[in-house]
């Protein structure tokens, strides 16, 4: 079932069955009105710059998305890497892990909002906007 967290950046959809969250939204206006469980938690302790421990997730769909989600989980809040810092990292290629990370289904949970190009802000499946608004906030701290 999808719920909504009102964030201090927009409203966040996620997709919580009761066990695993299996999908975050920034970009959608669907859900249930807020509710209490271990995503509106996390979310709640990451907008106050608090730590939580990550809810439960759904398996990643393949063993390299869940070596990027490894990946990922390691950068600290408010700091960044470049598609081949983390490719490197990962033993892989900066276009392949471009490709993972605009399928990764858990946006913010999974930090990709952290990969920058070598050259600018790169993507980011939720729309760069977003991206500027979650760089923001976590160096705002």
């Amino acid at each position: 079932m999808f719920f909504t967290f009102n964030s201090p950046l927009g409203a966040i959809a996620y997709c919580w069955d009761g066990k695993v969250c299996h999908e975050v939204s920034l970009s959608a206006q669907i859900g249930m009105p807020e509710t209490v469980d271990p995503v509106s938690e996390w979310l709640n302790a990451y907008f106050n710059n608090q730590q939580a421990p990550l809810p439960p997730l759904a398996e990643a769909a393949t063993p390299f998305q869940d070596r990027m989600r490894q990946g990922l989980l390691a950068i600290p809040f408010g700091e960044v890497r470049t598609y081949g810092e983390i490719a490197a990292t990962l033993h892989t290629a900066p276009r392949a892990m471009g490709q993972a990370l605009a399928a990764n289904p858990l946006p913010l949970l999974i930090p990709c909002h952290r990969i920058i190009a070598a050259d600018g802000l790169g993507g980011f499946s939720c729309g760069i906007e977003w991206k500027k608004k979650l760089l923001k906030f976590e160096r705002s701290f």
